[in-house]
Order: C-alpha cells, then sequence, then structure tokens
C-alpha cells in the first residue's frame, strides 16, 4: 500500500514537471505562429518573393517537439514503463545538453551570429533585442524550463526504480478469472453440498431385470 502511494505522488509529480516543459513548448508555438503571420503579412504588401524565413520555421519545430516530447514523458509517467521512461530520460537529456552548448556558445563566442545564416524575415534580429531588453525574466524562463527537465530525469529515474503497479495486475487477473468459476459455484449451490448425480445406468438396468422377470413368469 505504501509503495503504490509513492508510485502515484512520483507520477503526480513527474506529469506536473512535465507539464511546465509543455506549456513552453505551447508558448513556442503560440510566437513562431505569429510570426508567420507577420512574414505572411509582409510578403503580401510587398509581392516580392523572399527566402525561407529559417528561425520561424525552427521556432515553430522546437515548440511542436517540446509537445511531443510532453505527451511522451505523461504516457511514459502513467504506464511506468521501463522502457518508455528510458527513452524519455535519453531525449531530455540530450536536450539539456543541445541548451547548455548553444548557451555556452552564445557567452563564450563573441561572433556567435556568425554561426546561423541570414533572416530574411528580420524576425531572429527582433527576437533578439527582446531577449537583450528583458533578459532577467528571460532568464528565470529558461532556468525554470532547465530545471524542470533536470527533475524530469529525476523523477523519470525514480519511477523507473520503483517499476509498474503489479499489484494492480494482478487484481485484474483475479477479477478475469472470477466469473468463469461462478457457474461451477452456482450449481452446487443451487444442489446442496450433499448432491450427487443420479446413476441413469443402474435403474436402466433393474427396469429390463424386472420386464424380464416379468416375461418369464
Amino acid at each position: 500500500m505504501a509503495g503504490r502511494m509513492v508510485r502515484s505522488c512520483v507520477q503526480t509529480a513527474l506529469k506536473a514537471v512535465n507539464s511546465v516543459v509543455g506549456l513552453a513548448g505551447m508558448a513556442v508555438i503560440l510566437y513562431a505562429l505569429w510570426m508567420l503571420r507577420a512574414w505572411y503579412r509582409e510578403v503580401t504588401d510587398l509581392d516580392q518573393r523572399f527566402p525561407v524565413p529559417w528561425f520561424i520555421y525552427t521556432f515553430l519545430g522546437l515548440g511542436i517537439f517540446l509537445c511531443l516530447l510532453t505527451c511522451s514523458g505523461h504516457i511514459a509517467a502513467e504506464t511506468a514503463n521501463g522502457r518508455c521512461l528510458s527513452c524519455y530520460m535519453i531525449i531530455v537529456f540530450v536536450l539539456i545538453i543541445l541548451e547548455g552548448a548553444m548557451t555556452v556558445d552564445v557567452f563564450l563566442n563573441t561572433n556567435w551570429e556568425e554561426d546561423f545564416p541570414p533572416d530574411p524575415s528580420g524576425k531572429f534580429d527582433e527576437f533578439k533585442d527582446f531577449v537583450r531588453s528583458n533578459f532577467e525574466i528571460c532568464e528565470w524562463v529558461g532556468l525554470s524550463v532547465v530545471a524542470a527537465q533536470v527533475l524530469s530525469i529525476i523523477l523519470g529515474m525514480v519511477l523507473r526504480t520503483l517499476g509498474p503497479d503489479r499489484e494492480t495486475d494482478n487484481d485484474s487477473d483475479d477479477d478475469t478469472t472470477v466469473p468463469a468459476r461462478l457457474p461451477l459455484l452456482r450449481n452446487q449451490s443451487q444442489h446442496g453440498p450433499d448432491y450427487a448425480e443420479p446413476n441413469t445406468s443402474c435403474r436402466s438396468d433393474s427396469w429390463k431385470l424386472q420386464i424380464l422377470d416379468k416375461v418369464n413368469n
């Protein structure tokens, strides 16, 4: 009973922490859709062909990836399957490494902007200006997302150690086997404990002997 309560608490905590990553993904998707709408409006007004705005589509793909990661995390937390949890933790770990590599590159490389191709939409420059003007807010948001990802890995490891709820599986197996035994129990309860099936062969033999005796007499 205590193990089931601990497992339930860990599952709930993993889902809650995983939801933070999902909210960040939805925010990224909404921001990318807003940039894409503004970009298409500008292109329509200018009536010219421009290269593909890689920054907008990259942002949109990142948001979709975070939402899919959140869904997989919820499935892994609900089932408590070892393989699902392992895949989820590996993906989150790789994502943290990529985020850390990009952060180190931005802070240590003074010419980090040259590592990216030019953005025809100009939204990349707007995003940089927004981050610089609201650096503290962006810093806390980024740290919160990274902390949620780290907690997801820790809780996933704990849940993987606890394993799935085997007591529930055993209870479900017992529930499925009981109805198959009910007809036998019902037959025994209807006839009583001392009930025995009549011996029809013995009755038929005695009846034939009586007929033969009458014929001989």
